[in-house]
């Protein structure tokens, strides 16, 4: 081929990408397969630099592994990395393995991952606390903490395995974990699950976020009216205490009362899918209004507060993100706006062009800083790049005819 006609074909191809909101339809096909090829190679990248072949199913936290991290994400912060990683960053690899599930012949590939992944979750499962829940790190290790949001996060993954493969075993499990999760709940404040067990001293929206949505999750499964009550509950808990004036959801609620008007864009992106989910689920229509209205200001205020150019909106966490893009996925399945879903696929594609290092691993922040990339990448920054391709692959199949933005 002439190289000069095939440098105008990868520009072309690059500028289409970048711009998803001027892609003609005739486009959509090659962007579905560019994504998949995006989505593949990125999983096989994370699973080859990440894995620990020593402890099947699990996963170191950085890349180059550097065990002089101190981790901030933890109680009372200060937690050095240890031989694998912590729950939260494995979840982000189920995660990403249930949306390659989705792929055109993803089942026949990554059906054994996520084999591998169930056995390497249950390592962290702990029994002989009541009731049995999920601790930040495998119990074959130590004895450590367990977090409501996490157990959010393992009935979620459990639930989307379950509505991959109807094995009824990963709905069982998904139950029981919520049986955890609801331990939690107390009156304090108002209600709400507190962050960590053993620890009433705050009630936050990454859990109750997660508990909303892994609440509606078992129901979509089950059609048990127990969860679909406590879905409802647990969304007007976080809608009557958590939200904002802005339309964005703070961080959390003390017993005092005070609430902490931090915004992370995850916390809104859960109650932006729980929304949708519940209007799905009940018909009832303000849930859709309301979730229309979140997707408007969480929009606007991610893209307002200060973020590096040329990004759309605020990147605080690549999986905060992807957490973000699940609500608008939902919506934009529902009403068809496209808009909000764009905002992300044009960071996303601006980040695989310039905010990848030598090893091919994505900053944190979506850019080219030179600091971060020199630095190792964390696994919770990179399965997520895997699952955001493979969601937006599978969203060009169904864009024709729905309107845009």
């Amino acid at each position: 081929m002439n190289p000069l006609l095939n440098r105008i074909r990868l520009v072309t191809l690059s500028l289409l990408l970048l711009l998803p909101g001027l892609v003609p339809k005739a486009a959509g096909q090659h962007r579905a397969a560019e994504y998949q090829r995006r989505a593949e190679s990125m999983y096989a990248l994370v699973w080859q630099r990440y894995q620990v072949p020593a402890h099947k199913g699990l996963f170191t936290e950085n890349y180059p592994s550097n065990r002089a991290d101190t981790l901030t994400y933890m109680q009372g912060g200060g937690v050095q990395e240890k031989a694998v990683s912590f729950l939260w960053p494995f979840s982000g690899m189920f995660s990403a393995t249930n949306a390659l599930l989705k792929i055109p012949a993803g089942r026949k590939k990554y059906l054994p991952y996520l084999s591998t992944l169930v056995t390497g979750v249950e390592k962290y499962r702990d029994t002989l606390r009541t009731p049995p829940g999920y601790q930040a790190y495998p119990v074959q290790f130590e004895k450590s903490d367990r977090y409501y949001d996490d157990n959010g996060l393992v009935a979620i993954d459990y639930m989307e395995a379950y509505f991959n493969t109807k094995n009824p075993v990963y709905l069982r499990r998904a139950q029981g974990v919520f049986t955890f999760i609801v331990s939690g709940w107390n009156e304090d404040a108002g209600g709400g699950v507190t962050w960590l067990e053993g620890h009433n001293d705050q009630k936050p929206a990454c859990t109750n976020g997660m508990a909303t949505l892994a609440a509606l999750k078992i129901y979509q499964g089950s059609k048990n009216r127990y969860y679909l009550d406590w879905g409802r509950k647990l969304y007007g808990w976080m809608y009557q205490n958590l939200r904002d004036s802005t339309g964005v959801y703070s961080n959390d609620k003390k017993l005092d009362g005070k609430v902490n008007r931090t915004f992370w864009t995850y916390n809104s992106g859960s109650m932006l899918e729980a929304g949708v989910l519940l209007y799905q689920l009940t018909g009832e229509k303000h849930y859709l209004t309301e979730a229309q209205q979140l997707a408007k200001d969480a929009y606007r205020h991610f893209s307002l507060v200060p973020h590096p150019a040329p990004h759309t909106l605020k990147i605080d966490l690549p999986w905060f993100v992807t957490v973000l893009f699940r609500g608008y996925e939902a919506l934009y399945r529902q009403d068809g706006n496209y808009q909000y879903v764009g905002a992300i696929e044009q960071d996303l594609n601006y980040a695989w062009e310039h905010a990848r290092d030598a090893n091919g691993l994505f900053t944190s922040s979506w850019t080219a800083n030179p600091d971060e990339l020199k630095k190792p990448k964390r696994l919770l920054d990179e399965g997520c790049i895997a699952e955001l391709y493979a969601r937006l692959s599978a969203l060009q199949k169904i864009r024709k005819g729905k309107p845009r933005s």
